[in-house]
């Protein structure tokens, strides 16, 4: 099973190779980027983020912030700022941010407690399928080879889904398959969210936002 999972993924990520050859982000993973990001300090971040929260907070169409993994936070306000994801309101918040600032607020809201999942959320058993074994037919990996089972995204660009706002991840998956949000590394959301259908969407996002972290 997992040599499968292993093979699905890299098939996928060489046909997203071969389909995006336009860069996906301005931001390089190196090891002063990442050493950057680590110094951030949470107290002046806190400061910075001030202005977030009236968005933030209320859920919506916004996403939860708190707990949410540093570098890809980091990641996702780099890419506001140098347009490679397009957003004119978050545009304009971040122009004056340094990628100091900008590390400062990503640690800042990783170390925050993560909102409980709402307890009418619940995905469908077909939803539970694509998460941990995807589906070999359409060459689609599981959601869990990336994002874990648990939900809880890996260390550097895959961010933490689990307790996130289901209408926030419904409307994520719905630009990356319509090509709205292009910022994903190699073009993978764009290729996997492409064989997806709208209500496949709709349960995957009601399936990791019933998730605890």
């Amino acid at each position: 099973m997992k040599t499968a999972k292993l093979l699905a993924s890299a098939v996928l990520a060489l046909a997203a190779g071969l389909t995006h050859a336009e860069p996906s982000s301005k931001l390089a993973w190196t090891p002063e980027t990442l050493a950057a990001i680590k110094k951030g300090d949470p107290a002046k971040g806190k400061v910075i983020a001030e202005s977030c929260a009236s968005c933030h907070a209320n859920g919506g169409q916004f996403p939860y912030l708190d707990g949410q993994l540093a570098p890809y936070l980091y990641k996702q306000l780099y890419d506001y700022k140098d347009g490679s994801r397009a957003n004119p309101i978050m545009a304009g918040l971040v122009a004056g941010l340094s990628p100091e600032d900008m590390a400062h607020v990503a640690v800042y809201y990783s170390g925050q407690d993560i909102p409980p999942p709402p307890k009418e959320e619940k995905g469908s058993e077909a939803a539970e399928v694509l998460v941990k074994e995807g589906d070999s037919r359409r060459i689609l990996p599981p959601c869990a080879a990336c994002h874990e089972a648990s939900g809880t995204g890996q260390k550097i660009d895959v961010p933490a889904i689990a307790g996130q706002n289901a209408a926030y991840l419904e409307q994520t998956l719905l630009d990356y398959k319509s090509g709205a949000r292009k910022n994903d590394l190699y073009g993978r959301m764009r290729d996997i969210t492409r064989q997806l259908s709208e209500e496949e969407i709709k349960e995957l996002a009601r399936y990791y936002a019933g998730l605890g972290r």
